[in-house]
């Protein structure tokens, strides 16, 4: 997928990546990470994907900050950029993304369904309607959580 992104510095075998959002807000940073979940059962390894502004006081990254820098479509573009960049690292594992906010969980669930037909080439998504009932992704659904893995 050729996505209009922000150059990514990648940290600690692809677990961790940042970036700066630049804007209106002037350049706020960025940080995704990657962190592998204990799923008891499991196949294969699952990893959680956080993401939010850093919080530099207390080294965390905050995901419940709303930067509005006006670049949200670029940001996104980013965190997709840094999930394929880890997954080609990691082809066997699964991804988990949860939004912070109903909100923020229905903005990636738009996002990926604009470029659906390019991730489906790749990628295989699932989505949850409640805590125990997925399915394959389908447009215009809502889903309270995703699942993402390599085909």
């Amino acid at each position: 997928m050729n996505l209009n992104s922000y150059d990514l510095d990648t940290k600690s075998n692809f677990l961790s990546f940042e970036f700066y959002s630049e804007g209106p807000k002037g350049k706020i940073k960025k940080v995704i990470q990657f962190r592998k979940l204990i799923v008891p059962g499991a196949e294969n390894d699952i990893y959680n994907l956080a993401f939010g502004d850093l919080n530099e006081e207390e080294g965390t990254i905050d995901d419940l900050v709303v930067s509005d820098n006006k670049d949200s479509e670029k940001v996104l573009a980013t965190v997709a950029t840094a999930v394929m960049s880890f997954m080609k690292e990691n082809p066997d594992v699964w991804v988990f993304a949860q939004g912070s906010t109903h909100s923020r969980t229905r903005y990636y669930t738009m996002g990926i369904t604009k470029h659906l037909t390019e991730i489906y080439g790749s990628f295989e998504i699932w989505g949850a309607l409640s805590d125990s009932e997925w399915e394959l992704f389908r447009k215009n659904r809502p889903y309270k959580a995703l699942l993402v893995r390599c085909k």
